[in-house]
This record gives structure tokens, C-alpha cells and sequence, in this order.
């Protein structure tokens, strides 16, 4: 199976595609991107590595960051030194090599809770340095051991106003009696078993430990309906163009699909997925202490909210609600009434048993064709 778009990657493709259709300024792209830490200081692109006073950070790029590095040209300074961009995304399999072999050139990777999960109890990451990294510039339950909350991310519920008339509920997605059309999820098990489980009618505070089988059996219940996505473009496609009457997807695409004129797509966090992106740092990186001040200077919250006008990805720093509008409130997914209405995302099971089941649930699906 090829491999899948991450969350990262498909928010600087977003990012870029809003510029290039002159729905932002250069402006709000450069702060969202910064933010996103999709933007550093490097003479270069890809294949980075550090030298004194520079602090290599590993991100999901592809082409579209291509294209935003050789337009906008230098990138940026931040707390005196140097952040190197390295495009060819930190998997897990990349960090377990570069530290196994003793040959690191990250420093600090854009992660989430499954690498924190699976390489840092093996030793293959760095522990997050909270004299230097302010614990309480993230909510408690996303400041973990290694790694660090750095945006927040969901999946939420989509659906084509053509084809549902009011707010669906998740327990709809699986009703095509009630609301015929197709449906989409995404090729993997991230999310996609939590909202099963919650359609089937699991309170989103009782979902973990996963019950595996259960989840299964309620997505293969409409297995002739359904309709697998593996990129964010690919989701907001089948959406707009009526292929599918609704949709998990994650709330950045859901955002832009919603603000679009004449939109015919709308979307809510009622039964969303919330997960904090993090920031995770190899075991032995070159630049040592200046990964986790790099880390620091990243928690600035109106660089967040930066990041929250550009593309719907809700700050980790509490401190930026006090900042925020009415109306970024209304699409921040991580603000107080949007995250409670939304499961939280648990590393404990991530850590023992992501593994298999994203094994099991690919295993499933393609077997639907």
C-alpha cells in the first residue's frame, strides 16, 4: 500500500493552494507556515544537516513547500540562530534508523501522539526538557514524556447540503436508508475506529481500550457504500463534487470546503476526533539544548492563531483563546466548546496497539473491493 498523506503534509499543500488562489496574503502564509514549522533558515531543501548554532527541523514537505521555498526565497531567523528545513518527512522508521545507526541530522520533528508512542519508551527519542519548554503553554493531557503538543488537529463529520438536509450525526453516516449516497473515510485506522465506535454508540470518554471488532463490524455494515480516501484534496473532492454525501476528513480541509462561495459543504466538531500534532526530538540530535529552545520559541500563540486563520488548525497554547475573535473561536478546534463536544485521542493505546490494528483495518478495507 502506498504510503499515506500525513496531516502536516497536507496542511502546507493547503497552505499553498489558498496563496495561489489569492484567498490569503503572502503575509498569512509566511506566519501559518512558520508556525506550522514547515519554514526555517536553510540555503537548501531536503538532506539537511546541522552545523553550529542551527537546528535541523524535519517536516512533511513535498512539492508544494518546494514551490513556497523557491518563490519566497530566505527563510526565517528566529532566537538568534538557524532552523534548516528538511523536507523528507520524520517517519518512525527514519528516526529508529538515524539514532540505531548513531548518524542523526534531525533535531526537532513534526510528529504526533504514534511516533511519541512507539520510539520513545524503545529510547529513540530525546525527553522533552520542560525547564526549557513551557508545560503550561499546551493543555496538561498533550505534555508528554517525549514529545510536545505543537497544533491541534481533528476528523470531522462533512456532508454535501445537496444530498443531507440539517446537521447529520455520526450514527447518519452509517444510516443509508435515511441518507443515501456514499460515504468516505480515510485509508487508515487513525480516527476512523474511535468514530465507528462512537456511531455505534460508545461514549467518546469510553472508547479506549478499542474494541477492535466492534469497530469493524460496524464499518464493513456499509462496506458497499463506502468510498476510501488517502489525501486531503482527494477528500475535499469527493465532497464538493457530490461523490460522496458525507465524509470524515480532517477540520482543516472541512474549513476551507465550509468558507468556500457557494458552498454546499458544511461540517461540525460533534463526534469530531481531536489529536495534538507534536513536536518530538531523536535521541542524540546534533544540536542538543537548541532543539528544545527551538521548541520554545514555537509556542508564541499569535503565531498560532497565524496558523488558525491560514488554515483551521486550532492552537496548542491555551494563552491564544484569550486572543481570538468570535469568529477564529468558531473553527479553532481546540477551544474550549469545540474540544468538548469532540474524543480525545489516547497515546497509551496508540503506543501498544497502532500497529496491528492499522494492519487489521487496511486488511479490512481493501478486502470491501
Amino acid at each position: 500500500m502506498a504510503r499515506l498523506q500525513e496531516f502536516a503534509e497536507d496542511c502546507v499543500e493547503l497552505a499553498v493552494e489558498r496563496y495561489n488562489k489569492g484567498q490569503i496574503s503572502r503575509r498569512t502564509l509566511i506566519q501559518g507556515l512558520t508556525a506550522l514549522g514547515a519554514v526555517g533558515l536553510s540555503s537548501g531543501l531536503g538532506g539537511a544537516s546541522a552545523a553550529a548554532k542551527e537546528v535541523v527541523m524535519a517536516t512533511w514537505g513535498g512539492d508544494s513547500q518546494k514551490a513556497f521555498v523557491a518563490v519566497f526565497g530566505p527563510l526565517y531567523e528566529k532566537a538568534g540562530g538557524k532552523f534548516v528545513y528538511d523536507e523528507s518527512g520524520p517517519s518512525n522508521g527514519k528516526i529508529k534508523a538515524m539514532v540505531d545507526a548513531k548518524n542523526v541530522t534531525w533535531d526537532v520533528c513534526d510528529a504526533g501522539v504514534g511516533a511519541i508512542g512507539e520510539l520513545g519508551p524503545r529510547g529513540l527519542l530525546e525527553k522533552i526538557d520542560y525547564s526549557v519548554v513551557d508545560k503550561s503553554k499546551v493543555p496538561a493531557e498533550f505534555a508528554y514524556e517525549y514529545g510536545i503538543c505543537n497544533y491541534m488537529s481533528s476528523f470531522v463529520l462533512a456532508w454535501n447540503k445537496k444530498q443531507v438536509s440539517g446537521e447529520p450525526t455520526l450514527a447518519d453516516f452509517f444510516d443509508v436508508k435515511k441518507y443515501p449516497g456514499k460515504r468516505a473515510l480515510r485509508k487508515s485506522s487513525t480516527a476512523m475506529l474511535e468514530m465507528a465506535l462512537m456511531a455505534d454508540g460508545v461514549p467518546a470518554d469510553k472508547l479506549y481500550p478499542l474494541d477492535r471488532a466492534r469497530a469493524f463490524k460496524k464499518i464493513s455494515s456499509i462496506k458497499d457504500d463506502l468510498i476510501f480516501w488517502d489525501t486531503g484534496s482527494r477528500s475535499m473532492d469527493i465532497l464538493r463534487n457530490g461523490d460522496v454525501a458525507m465524509a470524515y476528513i480532517w477540520n482543516t480541509r472541512a474549513n476551507v470546503l465550509k468558507r468556500e462561495a457557494n458552498a454546499e459543504v458544511d461540517y461540525t466538531f460533534k463526534g469530531g476526533f481531536l489529536m495534538p500534532a507534536c513536536w518530538v526530538v531523536p535521541k542524540g540530535n546534533p544540536a542538543g539544548k537548541l532543539a528544545m529552545e527551538a521548541i520554545a520559541v514555537m509556542q508564541d500563540p499569535k503565531a498560532q492563531i497565524a496558523l488558525l486563520d491560514l488554515l483551521g488548525n486550532g492552537p496548542a497554547n491555551p494563552a491564544a483563546r484569550a486572543l481570538e475573535t468570535p469568529e477564529q473561536l468558531a473553527i479553532d478546534n481546540g477551544s474550549p466548546a469545540n474540544a468538548a463536544v469532540q474524543a480525545k485521542t489516547s497515546a497509551d493505546w496508540y503506543r501498544d496497539y497502532f500497529a496491528d490494528s492499522e494492519k487489521a483495518y487496511v486488511d479490512l478495507i481493501t478486502s470491501f473491493s
